[in-house]
C-alpha cells in the first residue's frame, strides 16, 4: 500500500462532519495517513467541543517525510479562516475560506503529493455561485476533465444519474445518445480499473413505464439505440427498464449498477435501500475522489446523533483502492 495520504477537506464550518469523522476514528484505525486541509484554529475548537482527545500535528508540505506520517495524531495542513487577521467572518470570506481549502487540495493532487481525496458535505450555494450544477462538475472543471460522472456506490448495487442537479424541465433536452454511451463506457472502465470486473449495467427509461404517446419518444429514439451500440462494443448493458420496478429485489439482484436519466430517479431508491451505506464517487478524474452521500445537516449539529457510516465507507474505499 502506498504511504501517500488521503487528503480531506472538511468543508462546512457548521456541519456534522467533525462529529462523524471523530466517531469513525474512534471505531477504526486506518493504516494510510489522513491529512485534513482546514483551519487549525477551527480544528482545535472542534476537538475541544466534541471532547475528542487526540493531539494535532501541523504538516509542513515543503518539508515532509511520508514515512513519518501516521494517524497517531490528527494531521492538518493549516488554511487560515480569513486572509486578514482578526477579520469578522461573513458569507464572503467563509466562501473564500472554502475555496482556499479546495485550491490547496487540488494543488497537492496535481503535484502528486496525494492520489486520494475526500471532501465533507457542503452547501453548494456557498461555493458554486450557480456556475456548476454540483461539486462533481466543480471539481471536474478544476482538472479540465470533460467526461466525468457521479457514482453513488454500494458494493451490492450502485447508481449513476446521467444528469445531476438539473430542474426536471431541462432533463429531456440533455438526454443524448453519445452522452449515454460515454457514461456507460466510463462506468465500465471505472469498475474494471478499481474492482477488476466488467459490471452488469441496467439503464432506466426516461418516461413512465418507458412509454410515451408523443412522436419523439426518448426511450425509443435515444436510449434504446445507445444501449444497443454500447452492447455491440462489449459492455454488459441492458434495458431500458421502467424506473418504478428495476429496484425491486428480484430485478436489481441481476445488476451491479443502474444508470438513470436524472438525479432523484436513482438516488431516491438507493438511499431508501442502503441509507448511509453508500458513498459519492466522481468517475473520470486523474485521482480517486469521494464524499459521504449526505449533506452538512446543520439541524443535527451539536446533537451527537449523526450516523458516521458513509464517512467510514468512504475512507475504507480510499484505503483499499
Amino acid at each position: 500500500m502506498s504511504n501517500k495520504p488521503i487528503l480531506i477537506v472538511p468543508c462546512e464550518l457548521n456541519s456534522v462532519f467533525f462529529e462523524i469523522f471523530f466517531k469513525v476514528l474512534k471505531k477504526k484505525n486506518f493504516k494510510i495517513p489522513l491529512i485534513l486541509i482546514c483551519s487549525l484554529q477551527n480544528l482545535k475548537q472542534q476537538t475541544e467541543k466534541l471532547k475528542f482527545k487526540k493531539k494535532i500535528r501541523a504538516i509542513d508540505i515543503n518539508n515532509i517525510n511520508y514515512k513519518k506520517i501516521d494517524n497517531k495524531r490528527l494531521n492538518v495542513i493549516n488554511v487560515n479562516l480569513s486572509k486578514e487577521k482578526k477579520k469578522i467572518l461573513n458569507n464572503e470570506n467563509i466562501k473564500d475560506y472554502y475555496e482556499r481549502c479546495f485550491s490547496k487540495a487540488f494543488e497537492l493532487l496535481k503535484m502528486g503529493f496525494a492520489k486520494k481525496f475526500l471532501n465533507g458535505p457542503i452547501n453548494k450555494k456557498k461555493i458554486l455561485d450557480k456556475k456548476f450544477n454540483g461539486i462533481t462538475e466543480f471539481i471536474a472543471d478544476k482538472f479540465n476533465q470533460i467526461n466525468t460522472g457521479m457514482l453513488i456506490y454500494n458494493k451490492k448495487l450502485s447508481v449513476s444519474p446521467l444528469t445531476t442537479h438539473l430542474p426536471l424541465k431541462l432533463v429531456s433536452k440533455n438526454i443524448k445518445k453519445n452522452i449515454i454511451q460515454k457514461r456507460l463506457k466510463l462506468i465500465n472502465s471505472f469498475y474494471k480499473e478499481n474492482f477488476n470486473f466488467n459490471p452488469r449495467i441496467a439503464v432506466t427509461g426516461l418516461n413512465p413505464h418507458c412509454e410515451s404517446n408523443l412522436k419523439n419518444n426518448e426511450d425509443d429514439t435515444i436510449i434504446k439505440p445507445a444501449i444497443k451500440k454500447s452492447k455491440n462494443n462489449g459492455i454488459k448493458v441492458f434495458g431500458p427498464f421502467s424506473a418504478d420496478t428495476i429496484f425491486l429485489k428480484q430485478n436489481r439482484k441481476h445488476f451491479d449498477v443502474v444508470l438513470g436519466m436524472y438525479h432523484d430517479q436513482v438516488l431516491s431508491p438507493i438511499k431508501i435501500l442502503y441509507e448511509y451505506d453508500a458513498i459519492n464517487i466522481t468517475m473520470g478524474l486523474p485521482f480517486l475522489r469521494v464524499s459521504p452521500d449526505h449533506g452538512p445537516n446543520e439541524r443535527m449539529v451539536d446533537k451527537n446523533l449523526s450516523n458516521p457510516l458513509s464517512v467510514m465507507r468512504a475512507l475504507e474505499f480510499l484505503e483499499k483502492n
